[in-house]
């Protein structure tokens, strides 16, 4: 590889860092996705100019199709499916790190890395780990992917003594690997690969939707680090930087996010290890009655308010109501109301989910306030308006021990004076708990698809 060409990844990973930082603010997003595009045209351009690319029309072809997939998916993708389309985006590059080492190992020449049956440890420890960790990145991806679409239930999906099946196939597919780097066997690292794809599977079916925001940060982070090993193994260097950026980036917010939400980052890591199963009530017990009204009565309510805070969640995205809301909230400020959004970590299926779809409908930055800064502030609001969100909202959180979400950090939304539930009816949340909040007698609930409930609160509210 030419220095021009060294200098030249230099300068792409150099933008896909100012990308990252960015994409750390709403404001910023914008040009931190000029920058990670102008550095990726950078890159494509160099990897052509190459020597060891030949066959362009090929490489074309493949660019093509690659093109005209992502172009057709990211025009027709709706907000409340992205959560899903980035887990389906971690699967692909962990398939591609296992296609890539697979090749290299059956076809080394091609890659310049030597010649088969004769490669240097480093270069079989390398494939082995890209391959592992790009196996498991594929395998639970697509089981992040079946939950977030509803294909599979979002519930824990538990059996007796999976912590030992899943330590016994982890440390078999250490021994493998440690095997193959010592002998070269293609045998055994289609077998390591295939562990791998399993235990894959098998972290990821135990944890709950509620966890799931983290777990596709997660796997965000392993399909860095899987792009990071094959690119040493093709002496890439662009590869190695962007694959650790991703890799080291996923990592912390996984942390952080489960800081958040008071989670071990070593039960998403290992699939809820150490993870105490939580029990429910046996039955249900009788309906309990509910306090419902209309859109004119949330609108006397609102309108006599001095101060709104606003909770979205993923029923607002399932309606798309973020415009209405946006609308409704201006016409409060008119009349000198304040108001303020209340986001939590993981409201919604990812990271940032409800930040994107507030910015995509004007909403001011300033308003939107995160957890710990706003959930003390119930308490003296007049009105919570909750749209669509609900484990994230939910007591069970605080003062049941027996919950699947205890201990998780909730808003505390129903502290403030009235509080008023859009929600299309009394199904549990995600996470397949019921919520306590709906029966507090300062709950009004507002059944309904939450665009057209907002709608009509915006109408009775200019009446």
């Amino acid at each position: 590889m030419s220095d021009s060409a060294y200098l030249l990844y230099l300068l792409a990973s150099v933008l896909f860092i100012l990308a990252l930082k960015g994409l750390s603010s709403p404001e910023t997003a914008r040009r931190g996705n000029v920058y990670g595009m102008i550095g990726m045209a950078i890159a494509i351009f160099t990897t052509f100019n190459l020597p060891s690319i030949s066959n362009y029309g090929l490489t074309i072809f493949g660019i093509a199709i690659g093109g005209v997939i992502g172009t057709v998916v990211a025009r027709k993708i709706q907000m409340t499916a992205m959560p899903q389309l980035v887990a389906a985006f971690h699967s692909l590059v962990g398939m591609a790190a296992v296609l890539i080492a697979s090749a290299a190992l059956w076809s080394p020449e091609s890659y310049g890395i030597g010649s088969s049956g004769h490669l240097h440890v480093g270069r079989l420890i390398e494939m082995s780990l890209g391959a592992v960790i790009g196996a498991i990145t594929f395998s639970g991806s697509v089981i992040a992917f079946a939950k977030l679409q509803g294909i599979m239930s979002g519930k824990p999906l538990r059996f007796s003594g999976q912590h030992m099946v899943n330590a016994a196939v982890g440390g078999a597919i250490l021994l493998l690997l440690i095997i193959f780097c010592s002998n070269e066997s293609q045998s055994v690292f289609v077998l390591m690969t295939l562990l791998a794809f399993a235990i894959g599977f098998l972290l990821i079916v135990p944890i709950g939707g509620a966890d799931m925001p983290v777990v596709v940060s997660m796997l965000n982070s392993y399909s860095g680090w899987a792009a990071s090993g094959i690119g040493f193994t093709l002496g890439n260097p662009l590869l190695i930087i962007t694959g650790a950026l991703v890799g080291s980036s996923g990592a912390i917010l996984s942390y952080i996010m489960c800081k958040a939400m008071n989670r071990s980052i070593i039960n998403v890591i290992f699939g809820g290890f150490g993870h105490v199963a939580a029990t429910q009530a046996a039955s249900a017990g009788p309906e309990r009655p509910v306090k419902s009204g209309s859109a004119e009565d949330a609108a006397f309510l609102l309108k006599n308010a001095s101060s709104v805070i606003i909770v979205p969640g993923y029923g607002m995205a399932v309606a798309q109501a973020q415009h209405a809301l946006r609308e409704m909230a201006e016409t409060l400020e008119k009349e000198g109301i304040k108001v303020r959004y209340a986001i939590h970590p993981v409201a919604g299926r990812m990271p940032g989910h409800m930040n994107v779809l507030l910015a995509e409908a004007n909403v001011p930055y300033d308003s939107v306030v995160e957890l710990e800064e706003i959930n003390n502030d119930f308490g003296t609001t007049d009105v919570a308006f909750v749209i669509g969100a609900n484990d994230v909202t939910n007591p069970a959180a605080k003062n049941n021990p027996a919950s699947p979400i205890y201990g998780m950090p909730v808003l505390d939304v129903g502290n403030a004076k009235t509080v008023i539930f859009i929600k299309r009816g009394m199904a549990a949340g995600y996470a397949g708990i019921e919520n306590e909040l709906f029966y507090q007698d300062n709950t009004m609930m507002l059944f309904g698809d939450a665009k057209k409930v907002t709608e009509e609160l915006v109408k009775a509210l200019k009446h």
